[in-house]
């Protein structure tokens, strides 16, 4: 029989589909997120495994599953999983050799959580030894691992919420909570019993029953708050399995967990934070989704399908019970709803379903209220028009920060760099024959070329004066990674081999792809207050997908000191910006981006079309490049590396023999980073001709 929903009911749910399809809860939007972030997942991870090989990285929450909007301010949940520690659940799966823990599970332990015991590596015996600071020994001897030992990861700068670890109100950033597990490859024993279980709505499919079980779980370190065993208890979390529920429920679904976030932000939220959380109302949308048909999960009945998702809400607050959807033993608001809040939860809920939709106008979330009234009476959207446009360069700019965020080991010689680099690149070669996505091989790849064809010329250039055909060829291979910051290497190296023509030429090509109107600055060294971005690459990003990144993005340009030979003179202050006193304070949370020469892409390409003009006696050029560089150290917002920008525009203005003009640039450059800045070198030297030149 097929459910049909009131004209009333059909019509507002219609327009109330398009106004959130129009603030990006669309399947387009939903698929670039979607895609975005599991690419950003394999490019962490993969640099991870070339790197130390000590874990994997994954992207949990509404913003790796497409169920958020630009004020609804989902947070990312970055999960970081420990190799080298074996989880099993029976020891029959041990192997031997390092660590392993075995999962006790059971009447002992709550549901939902479990006991990591410490079996020994030569045999499948539990650890009898004595207790420690990771060690707790219960009552029947057995060695349990304590939640508290993983937990040491934070950086100064962010904020424990349970096992997380939180950056919060960076400007530019969304907040991220970055928690540190242990992955079990085996589907956790107290979830066997789901397996078999099918609603109404004849979902989760088999297919999805099948993804779910081979996907394991993961344990989290914390424990039941107020439980007797909360230092040793490890949360059982099935992320990956609901991450894989969450891709595969229709458009109408994903809405409606959308319109529950806004409800409980909109009319709870305000006078009982955090009571209600979004994990809850998803939890809530799976429990509907398998218990009813699924033809009642249309656009034209979302109205219906939001009241059955709110009216499971109100029992379960009611009810103080809120089942796990794969764990149900595991009471979601155990200790969470308090006596004095209920009542007005309910009162709340109460109304919204009564209103039949008409509390929705209330919300202001992305406007979704008056969004909803203007297209009611047909009225003009006015400034409500390019939502999907900013959303796609807002996750197009958050690949690029992860991808230009990729750490390169500092190397001592270049001889070690050499060898450090070449072993990463095959590294990531063995990777890709292993059957890796070759988008994340390929990124990672280009970085590691450039660096290693960079260290290579340095070597060139200090022995002889030349770069090799071999530097080159590499080099090439890592031209594209972004708009201009690899070519910019590629043009500083021949500046510094003397080879000025074909560096006029490469720094010629860069200005004509460097769009000013499209491209956008991306820099991860270090928090600095961040501008809306460029309509055009908006725009271009609304079209494209991560190759956008080639034409529409400019990393800074980084230089370690075995890279010496290919940076120009004024440049290699940076890498020595740091004094004593300065090391004696807390520098940046990300701070080995301090240890090089870096700049920002803009500044540097006048930079050096500046030194180059000036090598080829084309003086009008030269000024020309020098007021271009001025225009962007004042005119360009998004600039990560200013006071680097005032040291080079100084050195330009002391080479044209005005030193107290250049004296001004290094002073606004300390105003820019009073610390950890190459500015006080410069100060002291023009200081020293000044008082020179009076003598």
């Amino acid at each position: 029989m097929t459910y049909q929903a009131p004209n009333y009911t059909q019509s507002v749910s219609s327009i109330l589909s398009e106004v959130l399809a129009d603030i990006g809860m669309n399947e387009k939007i939903i698929l670039k997120r979607r895609k975005s972030l599991l690419l950003r997942e394999s490019v962490a991870s993969l640099n991870s495994k070339v790197n130390d090989g000590s874990g994997l990285f994954y992207f949990f929450g509404s913003r790796s599953e497409g169920t958020t909007t630009l004020e609804l301010c989902s947070d990312l949940d970055v999960v970081y999983c420990f190799n080298g520690i074996t989880v099993i659940q029976d020891l029959s799966d041990w192997i031997p050799g390092g660590l392993s823990l075995l999962m006790i599970q059971g009447n002992s332990v709550l549901p939902g959580y479990c006991f990591l015991q410490f079996i020994r590596s030569d045999a499948p015996v539990p650890v009898t030894s004595e207790t420690n600071e990771t060690l707790f020994k219960d009552r029947t001897g057995k060695a349990l691992l304590k939640n508290s030992g993983i937990l040491n990861f934070s950086q100064e700068g962010e904020i424990r919420h349970g096992p997380a670890s939180s950056s919060q109100g960076q400007p530019g950033y969304y907040d991220m909570d970055h928690v540190f597990t242990l992955q079990c490859k085996t589907w956790p024993q107290q979830a066997e019993h789901w397996l078999d279980q099918q609603g109404e709505g004849q979902w989760p499919s088999a297919e999805m029953m099948q993804y779910c079980s081979n996907s394991g779980c993961f344990l989290v370190p914390v424990g039941c708050r107020g439980s007797a065993n909360e230092d040793v208890e490890w949360r059982i979390s099935t992320a990956l399995a609901e991450r894989c529920l969450m891709f595969n429920l229709n458009i109408t679904q994903l809405r409606c967990y959308v319109l529950m976030k806004m409800i409980i932000k909109t009319f709870i939220d305000p006078q009982y934070k955090d009571v209600i959380s979004s994990y809850m109302c998803k939890t809530v949308l799976f429990h509907c989704v398998a218990n009813s048909h699924y033809n009642i999960w249309k656009e034209n009945n979302l109205l219906s399908c939001l009241s059955l998702c709110l009216q499971r809400l109100h029992a379960s607050v009611s009810n103080e019970n809120c089942p796990h959807f794969i764990i149900p033993g595991n009471n979601l608001m155990r200790g969470k709803i308090s006596p004095a809040v209920k009542p007005f939860i309910l009162e709340v809920l109460n109304q919204i379903i009564s209103w039949e939709g008409v509390a929705l106008l209330g919300i202001k979330c992305d406007g979704l209220g008056n969004r909803l009234y203007l297209k009611f009476y047909n009225l003009s959207p006015g400034r409500y028009k390019k939502t999907c446009d900013i959303i796609s360069g807002q996750i197009l700019i958050n690949f690029a920060a992860t991808l230009f965020s990729i750490s390169i080991h500092k190397y001592s010689t270049p001889e070690e760099a050499v060898q450090g680099l070449k072993s990463t690149i095959l590294r990531i070669l063995r990777t890709k024959h292993e059957g890796q996505d070759t988008t994340p091989f390929l990124c990672l790849a280009q970085w590691f070329c450039t660096a290693l064809g960079s260290v290579l010329a340095s070597m060139n250039i200090n022995k002889n004066n030349t770069v090799s055909s071999d530097a080159l060829k590499i080099i090439l291979f890592g031209l594209n990674t972004d708009v201009a910051s690899s070519k910019l290497k590629l043009a500083s190296i021949l500046y510094c081999a003397q080879e000025i023509q074909t560096a006029d030429l490469v720094l010629c090509e860069i200005e004509r792809g460097y769009d000013l109107q499209i491209v956008e600055p991306v820099c991860m060294c270090c928090i600095h207050g961040a501008t809306p971005l460029r309509p055009g690459f908006n725009a271009i990003s609304e079209n494209h997908y991560e190759d956008a990144i080639q034409y529409a993005t400019a990393s800074c340009v980084r230089f370690q000191a075995c890279e010496m030979h290919c940076v120009p003179n004024e440049l290699k202050f940076e890498m020595f910006r740091s004094t004593q006193e300065d090391s004696a304070f807390r520098r940046e949370i990300v701070d080995d981006w301090m240890n090089f020469a870096v700049v920002d892409s803009l500044p540097y390409l006048f930079f050096l079309q500046y030194k180059v003009n000036n090598q080829l006696g084309r003086y009008e050029d030269k000024h020309t490049a020098l007021f271009k560089l001025l225009r962007t150290i004042y005119k360009e917002p998004n600039l990560g590396h200013r006071e680097t920008a005032l040291n080079l525009l100084g050195k330009c203005v002391e080479q044209e023999g005005r030193a107290r003009e250049a004296l001004m640039c290094y002073t606004m450059s300390l105003k820019e980073r009073w610390r950890n800045n190459a500015a006080k070198i410069h100060i002291c030297t023009v200081m020293s001709e000044l008082v020179n030149a009076r003598a």
